[in-house]
């Protein structure tokens, strides 16, 4: 399907746009989850520890390309929908390759540092071996994993959302039949699941950059370019606040784990690896949706067409709303099916994951709000509102209920720290939103 970005958008066009994005962002989050899914089963529970201890920083690095391909995909629509091609391509051109030098850069540092890195968060013993094996392996692969992020986002931007789903999809078959094979079958056990996850991420990154590269049907194509430092600086400050929701994200998974060590062990960081699996899946969602509508916003912003930005923001509203219903009601349901899944040999650690995963959901009821409004900052191009929610939603609300409340009520404190966070997210974007009509005439 070719998306005219011009176009008026219903609720059915809307849909059609976005459900590639969203699938993107779903399968790519499958991923951990698959890893975890072998590793619990087949390696052990100190294993699947280790896979979600290290993760958050694994994520910190491959943040860099959500950076570039919101921020990136912003400017080159916004370009677009001023007319000027030509240079839309020489833009996405230099932050593709921008984003590469940056990936070999990332995975160099990563590989050397990754141990004391791990011991600083808290790792020892066995846990620190393992956590160690599994991220020196992913980080090899971290160059394309930066691409695969980046251009879920630009195949919006170029037209192609559908394409970039095939392709999502064929990384994400590949990382699970690989995770069968190399864990399940040869028994290569928490180096298998490394391995079948990098990969997969191979095949989401490389394909891309190949297609991008050879003369193709959508609005974008690999070109000759040259150094602009402005657009760099452009695109780091508009998707500024994408890398800040990413990395804050996974600093605050690290302090969730401290705490979780501190309160209830090894099977605290278990049961936190549940419900994270259970998180990214469902917020995925609202990051794809966020992202398939976003370069929409960006050309009719670029256009100067006011009233289809105000009625893709209503619209926006509605489905946000009955996606955060949807989310919540499912993660109530589901509880105890997936937690059998990933940690049903273990009658505590069950036990601990089912009373985590009762609270933990009513967050599900306002994430999508915080989520979509940064996004549709970035599609305005200020970066500086965008930046200022997804800080507040992800770090500073976090960070001060995940230290306080459980001084009051322990365990539970922790996992009613992401639903305080997430109400108070939402109504500062809310407010950010009312404050900002006037200026953008939404």
């Amino acid at each position: 399907m070719s998306i005219q970005l011009s176009e008026h958008f219903t609720y059915k066009k809307v849909m059609r746009v976005t459900l590639p994005s969203i699938i993107m962002m779903v399968v790519t989050s499958v991923y951990s989850v698959v890893d975890g899914f072998f590793v619990s089963n087949y390696v052990g529970k100190t294993p699947f520890t280790a896979v979600n201890f290290i993760m958050p920083f694994l994520m910190i690095l491959g943040a860099i390309g959500f950076m570039f391909g919101t921020g990136g995909g912003a400017l080159i629509a916004k370009t677009m929908g001023e007319g000027e091609r030509e240079k839309a391509n020489k833009i996405f051109t230099l932050i593709v390759y921008v984003s590469i030098v940056c990936g070999i850069l990332f995975a160099i540092f990563g590989i050397v540092f990754i141990r004391p890195i791990a011991s600083l968060l808290g790792a020892d013993g066995q846990l620190l071996e393992d956590s160690v094996v599994y991220g020196r392996i992913i980080l090899i692969a971290i160059p394309a994993y930066i691409l695969q992020y980046e251009f879920q986002c630009l195949f919006a931007t170029a037209g192609k959302p559908q394409l970039g789903l095939y392709v999502t999809l064929a990384a994400g078959l590949t990382n699970i039949l690989l995770d069968a094979l190399f864990v399940a079958v040869l028994k290569w056990g928490l180096q298998g699941a490394a391995a079948a996850t990098a990969f997969s991420q191979c095949i989401g990154g490389i394909v891309p950059l190949i297609y991008f590269a050879l003369p193709n049907k959508s609005l974008l194509r690999l070109s000759r370019t040259e150094f602009d430092g402005s657009v760099i600086r452009k695109t780091c400050t508009n998707g500024s606040s994408e890398l800040m929701s990413n990395i804050s994200m996974s600093v605050v998974g690290m302090l969730y784990n401290a705490q979780l060590l501190k309160y209830a062990g090894e099977d605290g960081v278990a049961a936190y690896g549940v419900l994270m699996y259970v998180n990214l899946i469902f917020l995925a969602v609202f990051i794809g949706y966020a992202v398939g509508t976003a370069p929409i916003l960006s050309y009719q912003y670029g256009a100067g067409n006011n009233k289809e930005m105000k009625n893709l923001l209503k619209k926006s509203i509605v489905i946000i709303m009955v996606f955060s219903i949807i989310m919540f009601l499912l993660a109530e349901i589901l509880a105890k099916p997936l937690a059998m899944v990933f940690v049903g040999y273990d009658r505590d650690l069950l036990n601990l994951t089912l009373r985590g995963f009762t609270i933990y959901s009513v967050s599900f009821l306002f994430a999508g709000i915080a989520i979509y409004g940064s996004s549709f900052f970035t599609a305005l191009n200020n970066g500086l509102v965008s930046a200022a929610i997804s800080f507040m939603r992800t770090f500073v609300f976090q960070v001060i209920a995940v230290l306080l409340l459980p001084l009051i009520l322990k365990i539970d404190g922790i996992w009613i720290s992401i639903v305080v966070a997430e109400l108070l997210a939402a109504g500062v974007t809310i407010l950010f939103v009312l404050g900002n009509r006037k200026k953008y005439n939404y």
